[in-house]
């Protein structure tokens, strides 16, 4: 998967210090070299260059080439029999909390920007 086809939901684009005009001027005279075929892979690059750090970590790191198992291959089937049998839905938050004693509200979301 490439950079390009992950969602653009997942990226934080950061807002470019604009104080440093040469070069910014800099900038702006290189795009104006760069030629027409090849200003797809300029845009990507300097996207890439403002993506989110954690972001660009995800999208860059090396695919899982381990080898799936048997036994990988067997949890995944009793995964899927699990959700099955249970209308394709997983078990609410508010149930394996009570499993502990627990309750939502002994875990106070944080809001945005706090």
């Amino acid at each position: 998967m490439t950079i390009g086809e992950l969602s653009p939901v997942f990226m934080r684009i950061e807002t470019m210090n604009t104080t440093d005009k040469p070069e910014l001027e800099h900038a702006h005279a290189l795009l104006d070299r760069v030629s027409a075929d090849q200003m797809i892979v300029a845009v990507r690059f300097l996207e890439f260059l403002l993506i989110d750090p954690q972001y660009r970590a995800f999208a860059t790191a090396p695919v899982d080439d381990e080898p799936v198992t048997a036994e990988d291959e067997a949890s995944v089937l009793r995964s899927e029999a699990w959700f099955t049998q249970n209308g394709g839905r997983g078990i609410p938050m508010e149930e394996v909390l009570a499993d502990f004693g627990l309750t939502m509200d002994d875990f106070p979301l944080k809001q945005h920007g706090a």
